[in-house]
């Protein structure tokens, strides 16, 4: 269960991404900053960097209560950092989809309903429960949505059991969600200045 909390944790976390990106955009933080002699770029780079630190600092919070817990690890050296990394990618998609989503938001609140989806993907996944006790319905969403391959590609390398294909899929998602999210999201910043 440790690997679900902690991307439960993760989602948790980058969603409120998307409210501090929205409430610099209400409260006219984000006209300021465009003043400035700074990159575009910058801004909302700024907010992701910020999301996956407090996402790193809050990740080793959880792994720490679990391992005092009865959390018992078999990874080795190698499989921490590929588990680290990964989870530092996951956070990183997240943090821009959430910034996007507080692009997107006309308020804090409505940032809030938007990013409702990265928390709720994880309990529609492997992180609970194995997706063959799942309706055929849930089973078809669980293996197909991008947190199972992550959640089965950390679990495999915490606990010293096979990742299977999980390993590139979950690579895939984490790298191919972020490119997608920041590109979209800085096009939506440029928009939003423009207009």
């Amino acid at each position: 269960m440790v690997p679900g909390i902690v991307l439960l944790c993760a989602g948790y976390g980058a969603a409120s991404t998307a409210m501090a990106v929205a409430n610099d955009m209400a409260t006219g933080m984000i006209d300021r900053l465009r003043t400035l002699p700074i990159r575009s770029s910058a801004v909302l780079t700024g907010h992701v960097v910020a999301s996956v630190a407090r996402n790193a600092a809050s990740t080793t919070i959880v792994v720490t209560a679990a391992v005092v817990q009865g959390f018992r690890p078999q990874a080795a050296f190698r499989d921490w950092l590929l588990a680290t990394g990964l989870l530092l990618l996951y956070v990183l998609a997240l943090s821009w989809f959430a910034a996007g989503l507080g692009m997107i938001a006309k308020s804090v609140e409505s940032a809030s309903a938007l990013s409702f989806v990265m928390l709720f993907l994880p309990y529609l996944s492997s992180a609970f429960v194995p997706p063959s006790t799942m309706p055929a319905f849930l089973r078809g969403v669980s293996e197909h949505q991008p947190i199972t391959p992550v959640i089965e590609t950390v679990r495999g390398l915490l606990t010293g059991t096979p990742i299977g294909d999980n390993g590139w899929i979950a690579l895939l998602w984490c790298t191919g969600l972020p490119a997608a999210s920041s590109t979209f999201a800085a096009w939506l910043f440029r928009r939003s200045g423009s207009a």
